[in-house]
């Protein structure tokens, strides 16, 4: 597995235009989706960044941030509300699932720090597991917001197959103590037969088809407790391949359930990849009502 030989923040315009190609090699002719070397360097000279990730002196990996907030009049902006939303993460393939990403997340987290901002925040395709397994598990982001078509239908590029671009809205309280547990190792993981055993309910137990393909429950269950598992396939992007038909419909199944747990109170609060009953399994752990979760208690230390 290729892994990077150094990581360092891009501040020269000629930097951009490299990071520019890195783009076009992951979107391929979706000219829209790329960000332009003027805008890169903009945002990295205005305060944002554009973190890359190098083997060698080849780039395979950046990672774009700029300075934000979620107010929308300016007179309600005081300096906690300040966030950086994380516009851009891509890895070339050849380099992920070795560490690239989180490494870049990391980097990026202390540069929030200095800038004394709390809250990182960006979107993600809730079912592609290597995103959520990074996102949740791994960086301790939590999510309670589903964004159904976020940019749209996608008509054209790289992801028009898909039809849409729904999309779940990462939370990373970087000061908050459960993330600090993630970078200091303080806090194992659960596994998902911990889980299990807890009673936690598989809320839309998958079945396999003949084929081998998982297929969404028709029959969601009433979630009677604090914590919920939500089953995603393990492998969404070889099923978009192969079934589409199928990947869509686990686009509208998971979208109603998300939506439904969301509006219940329910928070993502942790993700599960693992080998379970003889096929790689992937499950979000949501979780209800635990006070740690609420967005004032997120933001102390």
């Amino acid at each position: 597995m290729a892994s990077i030989s150094s990581l360092r923040a891009l501040t020269q315009l000629d930097e951009m235009r490299a990071a520019v190609e890195l783009q076009r090699s992951y979107w391929g002719d979706d000219l829209e989706s790329v960000i332009p070397a003027h805008m890169l360097f903009s945002l990295a000279t205005s305060g944002g960044h554009v973190l890359a990730a190098f083997d060698g002196d080849q780039m395979v990996a950046i990672l774009v941030g700029f300075l934000g907030t979620n107010h929308e009049e300016a007179n309600q902006i005081e300096v906690e509300d300040l966030q950086i939303y994380s516009k851009r993460m891509i890895v070339l393939p050849e380099y992920r699932g070795n560490g690239v990403g989180y490494k870049l997340k990391k980097r990026q987290r202390e540069i929030a720090l200095r800038q004394g901002v709390r809250l990182i925040t960006w979107t993600f395709d809730p079912l592609l597991a290597m995103n959520a397994h990074l996102n949740i598990r791994k960086l301790g982001a939590i999510s309670n917001i589903y964004l159904e078509n976020y940019y749209g239908v996608l008509e054209e590029g790289r992801l028009s197959r898909l039809g849409s671009s729904d999309r779940l809205k990462a939370e990373w309280w970087i000061t908050n103590r459960r993330v600090e547990a993630k970078f200091n190792r303080t806090r194992g993981d659960i596994r998902l037969e911990q889980y299990l055993e807890a009673h936690t309910p598989i809320l839309n137990t998958t079945q396999i088809d003949a084929d081998g393909y998982p297929v969404p429950s028709d029959h969601i269950l009433d979630p009677s407790g604090t914590l919920a598992l939500l089953e995603i396939p393990a492998h969404y992007e070889e099923l978009m391949n192969q079934h589409e038909i199928l990947a869509k419909s686990w686009r509208v199944h998971t979208r109603e359930v998300f939506m439904f747990l969301f509006s219940k109170g329910f928070v993502v609060t942790d993700f599960v990849r693992e080998h379970f009953e003889g096929t790689d399994r992937a499950f979000y752990l949501l979780s209800q009502g635990d006070k740690v979760f609420e967005r004032v208690d997120l933001r102390q230390n």
